[in-house]
C-alpha cells in the first residue's frame, strides 16, 4: 500500500527540488536557444571553414552521454592549473565551474544547443527553394532573408522536433543529482533515504515529472496550431475525403 503521509511530509523537499529542476531546464533551453540560431546558420554555411567547426562540436555533444559530459565539466575542470589559479584570482566567469549548479548548467545548455543547431539546419535546408527565389528578387541581402524569411519559417517548422528537445532536456536535468544539486530527482533520492521508502519516493518524482511533461505537450500543441496552421489540410478537404 502506498503511503501518502510520505509525500506530505516531504513535499517541502520535493518543492525546492521542482524549482531546481525549472531552473536548470528553462536556463539551459534559453541559453541553448540563443547559441544554436548562429550556430545553426554556420552549421547550413557552404564555406567549410564554417560548418567544419560546428559539425565537430554537434557531433562531440550529441555522440556522447550527457552524464559524463557534466562529470567532466564537474570534476575534469578542476584538475587544471590555470582553471585553479583562475578561481584563486576570483574570476567571475570561472567561478561558475567551481559550483555544480554553474556546472550543470553549462553542461545542459551546451548539450542542449548542439541537438536545437542540427533541429534549426534542418529547417533552414527545409525552407522552400520558392521563398529564397521570391526573397532575392525583392532585393533581399543574406543577412535581411536570414531575419525575414528563413529563419522565421524555420523556427515555425523545427516546433514539432523542438518540443520533443524540450521534454528530454526536462528529464535530462535529472541527472545534476550526480554533482550534489538536489533537484526533483534529488529530493526523491533524500526521501527514500530518510523514509526508506523507494518506490513512494521514485514514483512522486515520476509524476510530477509526468504532470510537466503533459503541460509542456498542450503548450506546443497549442504553439504548433497557431504558427503551423498554414501547413495543416484544409476541413473542407479532408471532409472531402
Amino acid at each position: 500500500m502506498i503511503e501518502w503521509s510520505l509525500f506530505v511530509d516531504s513535499w517541502p523537499s520535493y518543492a525546492a527540488g521542482l524549482w531546481v529542476t525549472l531552473q536548470l531546464t528553462v536556463l539551459s533551453l534559453g541559453a541553448g536557444l540563443v547559441l544554436a540560431i548562429p550556430l545553426a546558420v554556420g552549421r547550413v554555411s557552404p564555406r567549410r571553414w564554417v560548418a567544419l567547426p560546428v559539425w565537430a562540436y554537434t557531433y562531440f555533444f550529441r555522440g556522447t552521454p550527457m552524464l559524463v559530459q557534466l562529470l567532466l565539466m564537474y570534476y575534469g575542470m578542476g584538475q587544471f592549473e590555470w582553471v585553479q589559479a583562475q578561481w584563486a584570482d576570483g574570476s567571475r566567469f570561472w567561478l561558475i565551474f567551481r559550483e555544480p549548479y554553474g556546472c550543470a548548467l553549462v553542461t545542459f545548455a551546451l548539450n542542449t544547443a548542439a541537438y536545437t543547431t542540427e533541429i534549426l539546419a534542418g529547417a533552414l535546408r527545409a525552407t522552400p527553394h520558392g521563398e529564397i527565389e521570391a526573397a532575392r528578387a525583392c532585393g533581399m541581402s543574406r543577412p535581411t532573408m536570414l531575419r525575414r524569411i528563413l529563419l522565421p519559417g524555420a523556427l515555425r517548422r523545427a516546433l514539432p522536433a523542438y518540443s520533443n528537445e524540450v521534454i528530454f532536456m526536462l528529464h535530462g536535468t535529472a541527472i545534476a543529482s550526480t554533482v550534489t544539486l538536489v533537484d526533483l530527482t534529488g529530493a526523491a533520492r533524500n526521501a527514500y533515504s530518510q523514509f526508506f521508502a523507494p518506490f513512494e519516493a521514485f514514483v512522486f518524482a515520476g509524476l510530477i515529472y509526468l504532470c510537466i511533461t503533459f503541460a509542456l505537450v498542450g503548450l506546443f500543441r497549442v504553439a504548433e496550431r497557431r504558427w503551423l496552421a498554414h501547413l495543416q489540410p484544409r476541413k473542407a478537404l479532408r471532409k472531402a475525403a
